[in-house]
């Protein structure tokens, strides 16, 4: 197993891919904490898991926009699990339409969970994995984030801050043992992405269409790629954005 006994955090792991990355950690052997902002879809991903890979596994409410709250989180993972070894940072949100026709309301909380979300848990966690010498970080990003996305532009920007963010923090920890990466999706069969087709079916269709494997990915596609980030096959990769979309983007 590539993760055994490793103590895994994943924002967001109440469904979709970050309820995929958080089985696809457990069936590698990682003591998963699921972090998501519903405590109750957290602690029944965290019950199923524990269920199905006999490992140890947390489920804990946490806004992960909110500084205290992550604190709080942070220290209820670290007391039934241990010390926070591994951080996938996936959980996102998004508001499907036009920039000019958006409501800047909807712009701070988008950035607050998208961008800050992560700056914030790396800035409770990172330290840490410093002071241990070890630590794997995995930052969801987005293919809209490296060539943008029409209908998502404050999502491309909080996406293409995610990438520069990884960037940077993988130069400032590599001597100290923590590598940093970024996985990117493409279109992926998340409720997110049902909001493209509520909003335009033409969209929707089109963005299938321009994919060259010919299908939308599944939050099953996008685990392995953080597996193999948080694990030590990855030990020598640092500050990378990996696209994991069928072939979308080739950059």
């Amino acid at each position: 197993m590539k993760l055994r006994d490793r103590v895994a955090v994943v924002t967001g792991g109440g469904r979709g891919i970050g309820g995929a990355i958080a089985s696809a950690l457990a069936a590698e052997g990682a003591a998963v904490a699921v972090w998501d902002l519903d405590g109750s879809a957290a602690a029944g991903v965290a019950k199923r898991l524990a269920a199905e890979h006999g490992g140890r596994t947390a489920g804990v409410a946490v806004d992960v926009s909110d500084a205290a709250s992550v604190d709080r989180a942070v220290e209820a993972t670290e007391a039934e699990l241990g010390p926070i070894e591994v951080l996938v940072n996936n959980a996102g949100i998004d508001v499907i339409g036009p920039f000019l026709d958006s409501d800047p309301a909807s712009w701070d909380r988008i950035i607050d969970v998208n961008l800050k979300g992560p700056l914030t848990t790396c800035y409770r966690i990172v330290p840490d994995m410093t002071d241990r010498g070890y630590g794997r970080v995995v930052n969801l990003g987005s293919d809209a984030g490296k060539v943008g996305s029409s209908g998502e532009a404050v999502y491309s920007a909080t996406k293409g801050g995610v990438i520069a963010f990884t960037k940077t923090l993988a130069r400032e920890v590599a001597a100290k043992g923590v590598t940093v990466n970024c996985v990117c999706p493409g279109p992926t069969d998340t409720a997110l992405l049902h909001q493209v087709a509520e909003v335009s079916q033409k969209l929707y269709d089109s963005l299938a269409r321009a994919i060259p494997l010919k299908r939308i990915a599944q939050p099953t596609d996008i685990a392995p790629a953080v597996v193999f980030l948080a694990s030590d096959d990855a030990a020598y990769v640092t500050g990378q954005a990996l696209s994991v979309s069928g072939g979308l983007t080739m950059c």
